[in-house]
């Protein structure tokens, strides 16, 4: 098999197109770099959808812990407390334990003029279960972020707001929500990276892997077991991440330099990678 075949076969396979079969006896580089940036398809949907319905959570999170109503405050520094306070090792085997344990047919729900049965088995699939996890996880994580950018929002900006006439939702949408999103946008740079390092904990987690579709480390971790050297399958994943982590950099880079385009030069906030060691 070329080259040209072997990226053909196997381009697609996490997602159950192509070679059915992953590949035996002698493996080449060539299906090392296609079948590993095949399972990339899965890191990026986990993701990027854990990033697009975390942010919201979040700023409700920040929002709820900054608030003056104890109904509201207490259960969000609870939620961000567990999240940020327990492994995501840990999160996705509880999570997928307890789902497991769901009945299999549904649970029934009754509203009174009818009863509708919500489907359980799919909260045991990676693809909805995990991705759950995750966006709790990133929420809870970013919640704090967004909380610490919040409670540094100057007052000289709420003070101008209100002699503009501003006031309750005007005034948040037009001056609080956008300087929390700037003052915490740096932060929330990395911690959109460290959500995409974090996808690659899926399928050794516990969520299993459907005939053999998984993740990009996944794949890395049968090349390496197969042909007994770590030294081929893994510093290629580690390259596909790190083009991942540029473009992820490059997109926030441009979202935090509109953030901060009414500002003078010198005051503009610059994104710092900071690697974090342990999640």
């Amino acid at each position: 098999m070329t080259c040209g075949e072997t990226i053909s076969g196997y381009w697609l396979r996490s997602l159950g197109f192509g070679e059915k079969l992953l590949p035996k006896g002698e493996m080449t580089l060539c299906e090392h770099f296609s079948l590993i940036g095949s399972g990339l398809f899965w890191n990026l949907y986990f993701g990027v959808l854990a990033l697009f319905f975390g942010f919201f959570l979040a700023n409700a999170l920040a929002l709820a812990k900054a608030s003056q109503n104890p109904w509201l405050r207490k259960p969000a520094e609870w939620f961000i407390f567990v999240f940020r306070g327990s492994p995501l090792f840990i999160q996705f085997f509880l999570a997928y334990e307890s789902f497991v344990l769901l009945p299999r047919v549904g649970i029934d729900i009754p509203l009174g003029f009818t009863t509708i049965t919500a489907e359980t088995s799919w909260l045991s699939k990676a693809w909805l279960g995990a991705l759950l996890v995750l966006i709790l996880n990133t929420a809870a994580y970013s919640g704090e972020i967004f909380y610490g950018a919040l409670r540094s929002v100057p007052k000289g900006d709420i003070e101008a707001a209100d002699a503009y006439g501003m006031s309750g939702w005007s005034r948040f949408r037009r001056v609080i929500w956008p300087t929390m999103l700037r003052l915490g946008w740096p932060a929330y740079t990395n911690e959109a990276i460290f959500l995409f390092h974090a996808t690659t904990l899926v399928f050794f987690s516990g969520f299993p892997a459907i005939r053999q579709q998984g993740d990009a480390l996944y794949y890395a971790s049968y090349f390496a077991g197969k042909t007994f050297n770590p030294f081929v399958a893994y510093p290629i994943l580690a390259i596909y991440f790190i083009l991942l982590t540029l473009t992820v950099t490059a997109v926030f880079g441009w979202v935090n330099r509109r953030l901060n385009r009414h500002l003078p030069q010198n005051l503009r906030s610059k994104l710092r990678f900071r690697p974090q060691l342990v999640r």
